[in-house]
């Protein structure tokens, strides 16, 4: 394994000596103090030049002094974030911003390790509980999940098994993410953090879903199953914070899958 803190004092080390670069710090779990030997390395990188050819080149620099750059994508997931791996498999992310992008930082958020203006102690303090789910992105969620649970059908007409699996992962993923919101975890972090996100008991209900195969049987199964764990905590929810429920959606579905022989309502 890695040793993490020789990393982040090599790459400190390789940008300390530009002027230019006015902050570094850790971000992610290393910067809210909730990192383990698994936690990749971001960098939170504060130039007057923000997210120019030239940070990144510097970057990039120092990260070749941590190992062989086996995967590099330069602000093309983000206009300012670069991801790197290195030979030893170390991941190393960097933002790279303006002083005058910081709105969204906060001090419980990030560790300094370069701080040539004061710019930590000008951020507010933060490290609150997480937000709660704007609603729209709510609604979207439950219309979302009625959408591809709506699928089946298609699915089924057109003898599509395999894509009924792919299908029955997505709505998996938006179980978690309702899950997620239900708990109100802190800190929520990347997608390798679910063990921390959620509760036991939520970790059992995901364990015992029945896992789809590639015929239809089984399908049908582990849709309804699905269905019945996301619906009843989704109306809930929607209900605690006022989110309008798609009723005539649901019903529309519903309906289209009984029709096909497929879905009764739970």
């Amino acid at each position: 394994m890695p040793d993490q803190q020789q990393q982040i004092e090599a790459i400190t080390g390789a940008l300390a000596g530009d002027d230019r670069i006015r902050g570094l710090f850790l971000s992610g779990s290393h910067g809210n103090g909730r990192a383990d030997n698994y936690s990749d390395l971001d960098f939170l990188i504060v130039s007057p030049e923000g997210a120019s050819d030239a940070m990144a080149e510097i970057f990039r620099e120092a990260v070749a002094g941590c190992g062989e750059i086996v995967l590099w994508r330069d602000r093309i997931v983000r206009p300012a974030l670069i991801n790197a791996i290195t030979a030893d498999w170390t991941r190393l992310d960097a933002v790279l911003l303006k002083p005058d992008q910081l709105g969204g930082q906060s001090r419980a958020a990030l560790r300094a390790l370069i701080d040539r203006d004061g710019i930590l102690d000008s951020l507010p303090e933060g490290g609150g509980p997480a937000r709660d789910m704007p609603p729209a992105r709510l609604a979207y969620l439950i219309d979302e999940f009625i959408r591809v649970l709506g699928l089946l059908h298609l699915v089924a007409g057109r003898q599509e098994y395999l894509n009924g699996v792919t299908g029955w992962f997505l709505l998996r993923g938006q179980l978690i993410d309702l899950m997620v919101e239900e708990t109100g975890a802190p800190d929520r972090g990347g997608a390798l953090h679910l063990n921390r996100l959620i509760s036991p008991a939520q970790q059992a209900e995901l364990a015992a879903l029945p896992l789809p195969a590639p015929e239809l049987a089984s399908l049908v199964a582990a849709h309804e199953a699905i269905a019945a764990a996301f619906l009843p905590r989704a109306r809930a929810l929607a209900a605690e914070r006022g989110v309008p429920w798609p009723a005539a959606f649901e019903e529309a579905t519903w309906q289209r899958l009984e029709r096909a022989g497929l879905l009764r309502r739970p």
